[in-house]
Parts: structure tokens; sequence; C-alpha cells
């Protein structure tokens, strides 16, 4: 697994060899948890991502680079929701991976590559990131922490607090998530993320998780 260097972030990180490998009880349950999930949904993803595949003529799920916890970078899956509009491969791969930034720092609710009704809901469902459920059941990321950012979003939103933020996993679902989804942006979100990354208990962490579900079904302020 490589490592994304942060210069000059990079400082504030902990060091690789100062990290115990030993897994306490409540991340082996999160893992299982994690897991139990993955066979719950695994026929909703399975769906999903052949009728993507149908409409986009394009692999089903996309993988963008990130930056996890330390500094690690790993590769975050998502089912495919946008692709330009008549753009097909002969061959799609099952996983198309993308190195590329984000253009800007908030969500388009009229962004023209969501081409698709079905893709619109899913992303308004955020059945697009159930594959996420694999990187918990890894150790990459937590069902609850802040959401994995790129190293220019780490750079420009969080600065030396880019360390704190790096020193816990990433999350499927996070404060902000619970508290408008996309309708948050930079600066609100970082400060969402930090206060996250400061003050989470087991209570604030389960609050969180059973908060998650009504904003999904409901679909509120995503897009």
């Amino acid at each position: 697994m490589s490592t994304i260097k942060l210069d000059p972030l990079e400082s504030l990180l902990i060091p690789e060899s100062d990290v115990t490998p030993r897994l306490s009880l409540g991340e082996l349950a999160e893992r299982a948890a994690a897991l139990a999930l993955m066979s719950i949904t695994s026929p909703l993803v399975a769906a999903s991502a052949a009728a993507v595949t149908v409409l986009s003529g394009r692999s089903p799920f996309v993988a963008h680079l990130r930056v996890g916890r330390n500094g690690k970078s790993f590769w975050t899956l998502k089912l495919r929701t946008m692709w330009n509009q008549g753009e097909r491969r002969a061959r799609p791969e099952w996983i198309e991976y993308i190195v590329a930034q984000p253009a800007d720092d908030s969500k388009d609710p009229a962004d023209p590559r969501v081409v698709s009704r079905f893709a619109a809901f899913c992303r308004r469902h955020s059945i697009d990131e159930l594959p996420q459920l694999w990187h918990v059941v890894r150790g990459e990321m937590s069902l609850v922490g802040p959401r994995p950012l790129t190293h220019d979003e780490l750079t420009r939103h969080y600065g030396a607090q880019a360390g704190e933020l790096l020193s816990v996993k990433p999350g499927i679902t996070g404060l902000w998530q619970v508290c408008g989804r996309s309708a948050v942006r930079f600066p609100r979100r970082s400060a969402m993320d930090l206060e996250l990354v400061r003050t989470l208990t087991l209570r604030m962490y389960l609050k969180i998780l059973l908060r998650t579900l009504p904003a999904v079904i409901l679909g509120k302020g995503a897009w």
C-alpha cells in the first residue's frame, strides 16, 4: 500500500512504526458488522451494478484515490453514477480507477454527468457507497468517521489540522452526512469533520449510525 506525501503536512502524521497492528474488540465488532451488512446488501449492489453497466456501457464500479489513516492512500470503491452520455467502452472492466482530483468543492445538484434517473436515485439514497463496506472489512475505513478526502482537499481545507483528521480512519458516514449531506459545504464541512474526530464517543458513534438510516431512506439533502 502506497503512502501519499503531504508536504508540508506529512510532519503532522503519526509515524507508521508507532501504529500498532493489534485490533481492538471494537474494531473486530465493526468489521463483523460491515461483513453482515455486505451480505444483506449484496443483492442490491449486484442488481444496481448490472443496471449501471447496461445504462452506461461502462464499468459498474469506480475507484477514487483517497488519503486514509496516517496518510496511507487507498482506492475508494463506489458504484458508478456519473458518465458522459453516448460514451461507451467495447470491453468495460469491473472497476475504473480514477486518480484525478475533483474540480471543485461542492456537488452540483444538476451535474450533467448524472444522465440517468436510476443513477440519481442511487446517489440520493447512498446505494453508490455500499461497496465501501468492503473497506471497513479490510480495516481501511470505519462505519463512522470523516469521509475520505483527496490530498488537494486536505491541503486546502484542513492545512495544519490535516494530521488530526488523518489520525483516525475515514468513515462511510459521519457528522455532516446526517446534518445536511450534500448541502453542507466547506468550510462548515471541515469544521464538522474536526468536531467528530475530537469528540467521538461510543454514544455519538451509535447516534450517528441510527440517524444515518432515515437520512439515507429519505434522501434529503443529497444529490
